[in-house]
């Protein structure tokens, strides 16, 4: 059953005053580069669309067809991604997408359609879908509870970083070599990457360097009956899955928004080139990498000081939520800077909201099923964006204005904390239940 104190406990914080060793900090880096290099390769369009629109002749309903395709098989790879590195782990399953997606990634420097974009953007949504799955499901391994935040929050700050060098670097590239040089360079980064993760990584249980003392620090707080990974029905019939999935499918499809569209904004808005348009892309995400830090340290903060899991995450949610909201004037104002300043805190608010939701599912989910239910999210919040992505084109080329696009934009995470407050009014750490042992034990109340 489920205790009704779920507050960190200053006696457990006590037994372990001072952890030895770093090696969770170096899994930590290598999730950072991995994320990095994910996002690097999928702005990369977005970056290039103003080119590649003129060179290849491209109409609005092309872009956003192409950046649906990639959105819906992102969707599935998030979908199947989850599951299947549950099943065999995350050394396996994330070195197999990243050699996948690096591929299909350097594949988009050979096609010349939006038919061949689209089956390039096919291949690189499918594998890329692995990467957060993995991630938090290794974050969930290697982490105590009061410091997974946090780690999300770091690791998913390479999502800013990637979408800094990916503007500042990209166009030098595209304009000194061409565009299919940028594809080729970045698809080369991942090939790099996998060979640092076959030779650095392991789960905690076989990693030869974890000291004894660390690994009694990431567990402590945590149940260690064996687990069985549960069931995707099982999770469906949870309301902590419910909460996760629906509020991905508000929130999430705005990022994409920002991702793939703001540099063409700016662009048309503010009538930059390809290099200005990079630079001021890249003070943006510049703005965001903030918000996603801070999102992991507030909640440890809050933790550290005495409130309770439920108080902590949720209002780790309500802040961000509201720094999105100054987001509906970034089209209306005639300063640059005014719309970059909104726009980086939003980005920020976003980055923040994201690394505490992907916590919320780490805290609520068996360890084992942790990866699949953020791959249930991944999937609908991706079949929401690829629909975003269509009525994106359609309004654009309707209106040939953004302002609905940003005021729909500034709403969508208050509507995303509403509906998890309401469906977990209190949110509880289920790894460390003592009623847990062989998958998915919870009260009548946690059924969705």
């Amino acid at each position: 059953m489920i205790t009704e104190n779920n507050s960190i406990s200053p006696n457990t914080k006590k037994s372990h005053p001072a952890p030895i060793g770093n090696i969770r900090w170096q899994i930590c880096a290598l999730l950072f580069f991995s994320t990095a290099i994910n996002y690097i390769d999928r702005q990369i369009l977005g970056i290039l669309k103003p080119q590649l629109s003129h060179d290849l002749m491209w109409s609005e309903h092309d872009y956003a067809n192409i950046v649906a395709t990639f959105q819906c098989t992102y969707a599935f790879g998030y979908l199947f991604g989850g599951r299947l590195i549950d099943r065999f782990g995350a050394k396996k399953g994330l070195s197999i997408a990243s050699i996948f997606w690096s591929i299909a990634c350097a594949a988009h420097g050979v096609v010349r359609s939006a038919f061949g974009f689209c089956c390039a953007r096919f291949g690189l949504g499918l594998a890329e879908g692995c990467n957060f799955p993995a991630a938090i499901k290794t974050v969930s391994e290697w982490f105590p509870i009061k410091e997974r935040a946090l780690a999300t929050g770091i690791f998913n700050s390479a999502c800013n970083v990637g979408a800094i060098i990916c503007p500042l670097t990209i166009p030098w590239i595209a304009v000194h070599a061409g565009w299919p040089f940028a594809f080729f360079v970045t698809g080369a980064l991942g090939l790099i990457w996998v060979v640092a993760w076959v030779v650095l990584y392991d789960n905690p249980e076989m990693h030869p360097g974890l000291k004894e003392e660390e690994r009694e620090y990431i567990e402590q707080e945590r149940n260690t009956h064996g687990e069985t990974s549960v069931p995707w029905a099982s999770l469906l019939g949870l309301k902590t899955s419910w909460a996760y999935m629906l509020a991905n499918i508000f929130a999430t499809p705005v990022w994409w928004f920002y991702l793939f569209w703001i540099p063409d904004f700016l662009h048309k808005k503010f009538l930059l080139t390809l290099e200005q348009t990079g630079f001021y892309t890249s003070v943006i995400y510049g703005i965001s990498i903030a918000g996603s830090i801070f999102g992991g340290w507030f909640a440890e903060f809050l933790i550290e000081h005495g409130w309770s899991l439920n108080a902590s995450r949720k209002m780790s949610l309500l802040v961000p939520a509201v720094c999105v909201l100054p987001i509906c004037v970034a089209a209306s104002v005639s300063n640059i800077w005014i719309s970059v300043a909104v726009v980086g805190l939003a980005a920020a608010a976003h980055q923040a909201w994201s690394a505490n939701l992907y916590t919320f599912v780490s805290d609520v989910t068996p360890k084992k099923s942790v990866s699949s239910v953020v791959g249930l999210g991944g999937f609908t919040s991706g079949i929401a964006s690829m629909i975003v992505a269509q009525v994106v084109g359609f309004v654009l080329t309707a209106t040939n204005s953004y302002v609905p696009l940003f005021a729909w934009a500034s709403t969508m995470y208050i509507l995303s904390l509403l509906i998890i407050h309401i469906l977990v009014p209190k949110i509880e750490d289920f790894n460390s239940r003592d009623s847990l042992s062989t998958g998915v034990t919870t009260d009548e109340g946690d059924r969705a």
